[in-house]
């Protein structure tokens, strides 16, 4: 899998990071919502520059020209419900794409230690085939990599897509490292940074805390 961290070149992207990560500007629903879906825009403007385009003609009303036209059937894949701004980002840019929903949420394992021993359990899958398609996969938050790796799971039996590629605002190495060593070599990972760690609940340090909670409110 070819990582592709965009934190690494200074670009309008870090403004976006700083705004969701502050523990005070992350406080208003609104922007923190906006904010994902920028840095989805951000990162699905970077990952078209790898995809396939052909040249096409069209003609204006004065006379006739050509554009480079994407060349690609793309699925877009998200994670709910923290994946939701991320992939209204995404679907700004490639508004032609189909859609897949999974839902994905941690269950505890057991009683013993309820918030450091969990599994990831999904529910609901919502796709069209995959075949021959170009897989978007987007979840805000790649923390254990786990999540991704059940989702991925979970809809290798819809087909087997062209390419692979993995958007998300940030994620921790042992993450990235994770899902790294289970998909293709041929995979794309898009990310706003890459955080040294994990603490023993399974949340990026330093992160941002919660997406979801951040996007819609906390939950039960």
């Amino acid at each position: 899998m070819t990582i592709h961290n965009l934190s690494q070149t200074n670009s309008i992207l870090n403004h976006y990071l700083y705004q969701i990560r502050d523990e005070t500007i992350q406080k208003d629903r609104m922007k923190f919502r906006r904010n994902i879906e920028r840095i989805g825009e951000i990162l699905s403007y970077e990952m078209s520059k790898s995809l396939d385009f052909k040249s096409r003609k069209f003609k204006t009303p004065l006379s006739t020209s050509s554009f480079n036209k994407m060349n690609e059937n793309i699925v877009i894949g998200s994670i709910l419900r923290a994946g939701v701004p991320l992939h209204n980002g995404v679907l700004n840019y490639f508004d032609e794409a189909d859609n897949a929903f999974v839902s994905a949420f941690r269950k505890k394992s057991s009683d013993s230690n309820p918030e450091e021993d969990f599994e990831i359990v999904i529910e609901y899958l919502a796709s069209p085939s995959l075949e021959g398609k170009t897989l978007v996969l987007v979840d805000p938050m790649l923390a254990t990599g786990l999540s991704m790796i059940n989702v991925f799971k979970a809809l290798e039996r819809l087909g087997n897509p062209k390419s692979i590629h993995v958007l998300s605002v940030i994620g921790a190495q042992p993450g990235v490292d994770l899902i790294q060593d289970y998909l293709p070599e041929n995979a794309h990972l898009w990310i706003g940074a890459i955080d040294e760690k994990l603490n023993q609940k399974g949340y990026i340090i330093p992160g941002l805390g919660d997406a979801g909670d951040l996007a819609y409110g906390q939950k039960l």
